[in-house]
């Protein structure tokens, strides 16, 4: 069993940057591949970012490569989001996610979520 609780959200001008936050409790973290996803109103929920148990592979969405970058400090349970230029379209829930191992593009093949944190871009 894994538990995820996302921080770090808040309110942003476009062009700034945010971090974000997924601490994580429970056995064999270290075993669990982690995702970030975001939902904003009137859409459906989207990949954004992912890294693999060993921290060794990372993945990210084509409209935040290069912008994003997702890490994990496996001794302190916790892994980020490191957002940086951020555009108006960035605006959405963040939610963390963790399943066994590799990490996927896709929502369902997650088995534990967190709360999400909201992130707003104002202009």
């Amino acid at each position: 069993q894994v538990q995820l609780v996302e921080s770090g959200g808040g309110l942003v001008q476009a062009g700034g940057s945010l971090r974000l936050s997924c601490a994580a409790s429970g056995r064999t973290f270290s075993s669990y591949a982690m995702g970030w996803f975001r939902q904003a109103p009137g859409k459906e929920r989207e990949f954004v970012a992912g890294i693999r148990w060993s921290g060794g592979r990372t993945g990210y969405a084509d409209s935040v490569k290069g912008r994003f970058t997702i890490s994990r400090d496996n001794a302190k349970n916790t892994v980020y989001l490191q957002m940086n230029s951020l555009k108006l379209e960035d605006t959405a829930v963040y939610y963390c996610a963790a399943r066994a191992y590799d990490y996927s593009t896709i929502g369902e093949e997650y088995d534990y979520w967190g709360q999400g944190t909201q992130v707003t871009v104002s202009s």
